[in-house]
């Protein structure tokens, strides 16, 4: 991962690997389909009976000869019955159907990722992405092809089980229940191969599958959280995704949060950070990551833990990727989270990927010399955004506050509203007692409209509540702010 250029491993094509829904398509395999009442039902035409009868059920071989003679057909009809059809189990046999069309190549795929001394994997792709062209072809004759109809069945709500099926092509809604969640979750396996595959993938709005994935991320069961992060991993690989994804309503932060969850185990924890360093790729992404979701202290003690290699290697990766796209937002913050002396233990190790030692010395070499140009102020700045408060050299020097007490009022108070939102949410009382603190300090040394700025973010009366607190030094502090108050003659 020493190469951090906007270039990563080319796209594997839906490499999923999930027991849960590989048991859910082996139990869907084994029951009889009634194609023949479908046809008296008027489900499918005697046309589309003929085809899928010469398909179905057939070993992959025939399958691959029947794809190689008629692809553009078969893959026509079937997102043509995904797009028509509205009964679940129509709709679980003709997803069954395109997983049978694919299947063959991306089990051997499977196969092959796993096994390193697997020599025909470049072959096999060819041969998938061959059979997924056809999908792709089928925009020809309908341009919402290939994504418009799994699109349906990637939005699911969950109370009430009920799939809600809009067409862009027509004014009206459609409610398909579902007993299950095969069809959502074989939907987006599907949609994840064509969205890898894609040709133009700047064309492709992921949007409605975004916000699935953002709703699975947040679920508890683990089992499909691995299902959707795997597919994170192909679908992030392809460069024009990324800012769609990370503008998708609360999908950054499900993603992000998984990492906080008690013992998500080394290789989710890799999976997930996998994900992070894929996005960090875009400057964009890299300027805001920290800020937003405070990452950085997360992944460094994710790192000082890890007893994996591949984790601590996707951490340091990351952290390359957010010091060379966006070193401004992201050095300081590092300074304070204490990476530099990891950074320092790291390189003494021996490591098996001699990447991974490329990329703790360049994380070295620049934060070393950042820490010698760091002002005193961007270091407060930093561990204030962070909201893991220390009492570093900063908060108790009355220089300091003498010379930058005043620059709490940049950028509308932003560092002052960080200190206000964490005496009202923070349960650590160091960090209510610095806080406080400071808060004082400021009242002390800013200007006179200090105090009714304070109070018009709700710090004032927090301060009094804080002078009850059970913790001695909580107390304390708040005292000693609002004392400062009433030594300037203000009412407080």
């Amino acid at each position: 991962m020493a190469d951090n250029t906007d270039s990563v491993p080319e796209v594997p094509l839906a490499l999923v690997s999930n027991s849960f829904l590989e048991g859910k398509i082996a139990q869907m395999r084994n029951r009889p389909v009634p194609w023949e009442g479908y046809q008296r039902a008027n489900l499918i035409t005697s046309e589309q009976f003929d085809l899928i009868q010469r398909i179905d059920k057939k070993s992959p071989e025939e399958v691959k000869a029947l794809v190689d003679e008629r692809g553009d057909t078969y893959a026509n009809l079937y997102l043509h019955l995904l797009d028509t059809l509205n009964r679940p189990d129509t709709i679980q046999h003709v997803l069954l159907l395109i997983d049978n069309f694919l299947t063959g190549e991306i089990s051997i795929c499977l196969l092959a990722w796993r096994d390193p001394n697997f020599s025909d994997i470049h072959r096999y792709f060819i041969d998938h992405e061959e059979h997924v062209r056809y999908f792709h072809e089928a925009s020809k004759k309908n341009s919402s092809y290939p994504f418009e109809p799994l699109f349906k069945y990637a939005s699911i709500f969950l109370a009430s089980l009920s799939l809600i099926v809009h067409s862009r092509n027509m004014n009206h809604r459609r409610h398909l229940r579902v007993n299950d969640d095969f069809v959502p979750l074989q939907a987006s396996k599907i949609l994840t191969i064509f969205a890898c595959s894609a040709s133009s993938p700047a064309s492709v709005d992921l949007s409605p599958y975004f916000s699935w994935v953002a709703t699975q991320l947040q679920g508890d069961d683990l089992r499909l959280v691995d299902l959707v992060v795997q597919e994170l991993e192909s679908v992030l690989r392809v460069r024009e995704y990324r800012l769609t994804f990370w503008n998708t309503t609360k999908a950054p932060e499900a993603l992000i949060n998984i990492l906080r969850r008690v013992s998500p185990g080394p290789q989710m924890q890799y999976q997930v950070i996998f994900c992070l360093w894929l996005l960090t790729f875009d400057s964009q992404i890299a300027a805001t990551i920290n800020r937003q979701y405070d990452v950085i202290p997360l992944l460094v003690d994710i790192a000082k833990s890890a007893i994996k290699e591949k984790v601590i290697r996707v951490v340091i990766a990351t952290f390359r990727n957010l010091v060379e796209k966006q070193p401004e937002a992201n050095l300081a913050a590092m300074l304070v989270a204490k990476l530099l002396p990891f950074t320092e233990n790291l390189s003494t190790r021996k490591w098996s990927d001699s990447d991974i030692l490329e990329d703790i010395e360049y994380l070295k070499n620049e934060l070393q010399e950042n820490f010698q140009s760091l002002s005193t102020f961007e270091e407060y700045s930093s561990e204030v955004e962070t909201g893991k408060l220390t009492w570093s050299p900063p908060h108790k020097s009355e220089v300091f506050w003498k010379e930058n007490a005043q620059r709490l009022n940049e950028q509308d108070y932003r560092l002052l509203r960080i200190l206000a939102r964490l005496l009202s949410t923070s349960q650590n009382p160091l960090v209510l007692s610095i806080a406080a603190h400071d808060i004082g300090q400021y009242v002390k040394y800013s200007s006179k409209d200090a105090k009714k700025i304070v109070q018009e973010i709700g710090a004032k009366q927090r301060i009094m509540e804080l002078m009850t607190h059970e913790d001695q030094d909580v107390r304390y502090q708040a005292l000693s702010a609002v004392q400062k108050y009433m030594t300037n003659a203000w009412e407080f």
